[in-house]
């Protein structure tokens, strides 16, 4: 039998361990990892070896050559460009037999029983078998689902939350028949779970998963990699160890040099010619390769020494990992998580802060602190994007910096000589912010259209209507001062794809930013007509001949009282929907119009005395509605005619209800966690509703690939009208809702006393992080089969009125709980009772 071993990653997360090397030729502990992989391959019988390369392919063969100096028959794959998993086993076909083979990642660390695969392969007779695992987080994995006799039935490829239902993932361990090549193209870009696996169950065949035991992990970031270390050290790995085990959890391979005053302690690796000086201190983890030397007095803790390094006198190392060939002097400090190249100095008494990355042959003066990294920053932070983008404490984890850097991230994403539009809101801080990352999208040949201060509808539509390449826009949070939030915009002026922003991460974290030339370097200029662009088409969406009619009926009325009471919250929207409104003619009351930058966020206090105003004011008036617009323009709050405070919720289905009339039906999309009001309401008039993802993103881009839908909402007070442009906007809602009440002449409190009676129920569960792929695992294995269609997190369907969806929160360690039911006390009942069992499945 063969062996395929896929070597031809670059590890770009993984820098600068893989600038001057191939990620399977990353050292763990004794050995690199793809001859941990050889060693796990020799152990099961199979010395039949052919490892696709790609990256630095002549370090790889190099090094290994034939194989014959370690026990295996190696031939190589070499391709010119990648192929993708399925289209690098594809090219080296010619060079496996007319039999079943085996793939594995040349990359991973793992102990797994590849005799017992195999055997449960021939029992089965399919035409690939999966090696399957359980983790704690399946997010950056590919999660595989499978029946109750290991039959796989669906594939995805790192899901959100959301779409997380189970904590089984892919280990890219395959055993293949050779029939399976059929489904590859050759010499083009194919992958296993995308393309190969999910054609083969759609032709009928078979695909098994082999659940296995033993240790299994993708050493794919820095953290993955000292993890891995940790736990080959301290034996939690079944594969062969190198050298000679002297006691207290301490190898050393052959021989090394270890002074008698030296002070050992915990799991510790020592290469062949290792020194250890007089009055080290080590503790592991830790594995220093061989010839390194550590000097008198130095303390290793928990830190990895690549081979032929010198560690100097009373130097320390905490968490940290320095390559090969450095020369650390007398007295550095390395802390935790910071990374040397191969080929670094750093003199006497330099300090390098944690997270800290210096790329290879780089020099550090002696007595400096970098506090960030010799190329272009630090890393903060493992994910950047969250629900409402990049959030993070102002001028703490949201600083200049690392906007620049964030912009430089961004910018590298695009071609170069594209424009992106840019804004923020009125207060001081996003300005500052906003200059920073202005200062980073030009680094990378990206021209910039600065459109200065205004809603996020009206960026969003004028990064459409410019053919801009995206936007930016930076805010303070509307419920807390401390904390700024930056949004993305693709050209559409929607939110960013889950694939642009981790190109934008990954470019990021490993700080491999495009440089333009000097030629090159992007143009800032400032966007023209930004309002009247915005406005124009605003008016063209509208049917003017409803509002002409609704304004000549009120200006018949003996007694003039006005249509509208707005308050604009102090934000900056009052400027263009007042010039709309005078265009419009529709007699306006405006409260709190003039902006104030220091009263922009607003304490949960200042929001409900300023809706408790509101609901004064509009009946007084004798207004037909009443609305409050949030700081950045999206969200509306409403209050009817008769001051009432409207709930989110209600509010929208009785916008649906009032849409479903006046077209006698259409199509309206909900989220996965509205009622099913929404479903009885469009069943009066033949109309349609389509469920979604519950993330306004989801939202937005369901609104953009479904033109015909009249209305989408999140039940919180985001609405969009895709007849204008498929984005959350608060004015331009805020006019559809009084132009539905006049098609249907009716106020507001109407629409409401219209709607069926519902019992909505929101409870939330802690749950910790580790925890949540295998909760979501239990509740689809347990009750999958309960809904038909599974959109956003786990749905049951007990009955035609009853649900519950258990949906887990995408940034904070916590299960959300929804229930529908017949009465208030039911649906509460039942969300504590399916709480409960979230909080027993941890």
């Amino acid at each position: 039998m063969k062996a395929v071993i896929m070597a031809g990653g670059g590890g770009t997360r993984l820098r600068p361990l893989t600038i001057n090397r191939p990620k399977p030729m990353v050292s763990i502990a004794d050995r690199q990892a793809v001859h941990h992989i050889i060693e796990l391959l020799k152990k099961h019988g199979i010395t039949d070896v052919i490892i696709t390369v790609q990256y630095l392919a002549n370090v790889i063969q190099d090094y290994y050559s034939d194989g014959s100096n370690y026990g295996v028959n190696i031939r190589y794959s070499v391709e010119t460009t990648p192929l993708g998993t399925a289209g690098s086993v594809k090219h080296a076909a010619h060079l496996l037999d007319d039999e079943p083979f085996l793939v594995i990642s040349g990359d991973a660390l793992t102990d797994i029983d590849l005799s017992r695969l195999l055997a449960f392969h021939q029992r089965t007779g399919s035409k690939a078998t999966l090696t399957l695992t359980q983790v704690p987080n399946p997010l950056d994995f590919g999660v595989v689902i499978v029946d109750e006799y290991h039959n796989v039935q669906q594939f995805l490829e790192k899901p959100s939350w959301g779409e997380v239902f189970s904590d089984t993932v892919n280990t890219g361990i395959y055993m293949l028949d050779p029939s399976i090549f059929e489904y590859i193209e050759p010499d083009r870009m194919v992958d296993w779970s995308r393309d190969v696996f999910p054609r083969i169950l759609e032709d009928g065949h078979k695909i098994m998963g082999y659940i296995a035991s033993g240790y299994w992990t993708d050493v794919g970031t820095i953290e993955e990699y000292m993890r891995a270390c940790a736990d080959y050290l301290s034996g939690k790995v079944n594969l062969p160890r190198v050298g000679k085990h002297i006691g207290g959890g301490v190898w050393i391979e052959n021989d090394a040099d270890i002074a008698a005053d030296a002070q050992l302690h915990g799991n510790i690796f020592l290469g062949h010619g290792v020194k250890i000086r007089s009055g080290v201190h080590i503790h592991g983890p830790a594995f220093i390769r061989p010839y390194s030397i550590i000097d008198a007095a130095a303390r290793i803790d928990r830190s990895v020494v690549w081979r032929n390094s010198y560690i100097g006198e009373r130097a320390e190392l905490r968490g940290a990992i320095v390559l090969r060939q450095c020369d650390i002097r007398s007295q550095v400090r390395i802390f935790e998580g910071a990374v040397v190249g191969d080929g670094v100095q750093i003199g006497s008494g330099a300090v390098i802060q944690p997270n800290v990355k210096i790329w290879p042959s780089k020099e550090v003066d002696e007595g400096a602190t970098v506090s960030s990294s010799l190329i272009w920053g630090s890393q903060a932070r493992r994910v950047l994007f969250g629900r409402y983008g990049i959030r993070g404490l102002v001028n703490i984890e949201i600083t200049p910096e690392f906007c620049a850097r964030l912009g430089a991230a961004y910018g590298a994403t695009l071609s170069r000589g594209v424009t992106v539009t840019i804004n923020r809101d009125p207060h001081y801080t996003p300005r500052m912010l906003k200059r920073a990352l202005i200062a980073g999208l030009p680094s990378t040949g990206v021209n910039v259209l600065d459109i200065r201060s205004v809603p996020v509808p009206v960026a969003r539509y004028y990064t459409h209507a410019t053919g801009a390449a995206g936007g930016i826009h930076v805010r303070l949070s509307p419920y807390d001062n401390r904390m700024a939030e930056i949004r993305f915009f693709d050209q559409r002026g929607l939110n960013l794809s889950s694939n642009a922003q981790r190109k934008i991460e990954s470019i990021f974290f490993r700080e491999d930013f495009r440089r333009a030339y000097l030629d090159e370097i992007g143009r800032i200029n400032y966007g023209q007509n930004v309002e009247q662009t915005y406005i124009e088409a605003f008016l063209k969406a509208l049917r003017a001949d409803v509002i002409k009619d609704m304004v000549i009926r009120q200006a018949a009325r003996e007694t003039q009282h006005p249509h509208l009471v707005v308050d604009y919250a102090y934000a900056g929207g009052s400027d263009i929907f007042s010039q709309i409104l005078r265009r419009l003619k529709i007699d306006v009351v405006e409260l709190n119009a003039n902006t104030d930058e220091h009263r922009i966020v607003q304490s949960t206090a200042d929001i409900e005395a300023g809706m408790h105003r509101l609901m004064q004011v509009t009946p007084v008036l004798d207004a037909k509605l009443g609305v409050r617009i949030d700081s950045g323009g999206e969200r509306i709050f409403l209050v009817d005619e008769r001051g009432r405070r409207l709930t989110g919720m209600q509010a929208f289905a009785a916008i649906a209800w009032l849409t479903l009339r006046a077209n006698q039906g259409g199509t309206i999309a909900v989220p996965a966690t509205a009622p099913q009001v929404f479903e009885k309401l469009a069943a009066r008039y033949g109309g349609r509703i389509l469920r979604t993802k519950n993330t306004l993103g989801d939202i937005m881009q369901t609104a953009a690939s479904h033109p015909d839908l009249l209305l989408l909402g999140d039940g919180a007070g985001s609405y969009i009208f895709p007849a204008f442009h498929p984005i959350f906007d608060g004015m331009f809602a805020t006019i559809k809702i009084m132009e539905l009440l006049a098609i249907n002449d009716m106020n507001f409190s109407e629409a409401i006393a219209a709607l069926p009676p519902y019992y909505l129920n929101r409870t939330k569960v802690p749950c910790r992080w580790e925890s949540k792929g295998k909760v979501m695992r239990q509740l689809n294995e347990k009750y999958a089969s309960s809904s038909p269609i599974q959109i956003d997190g786990v749905r049951i369907e007990l009955n035609e009125e009853e649900w519950v969806l258990m949906l887990p929160d995408p940034d904070s360690p916590f299960f959300y709980i929804y229930a529908e039911s017949t009465s208030k006390d039911q649906s509460r009942a039942l969300a504590e009772k399916y709480a409960a069992e979230v909080a027993g499945m941890q």
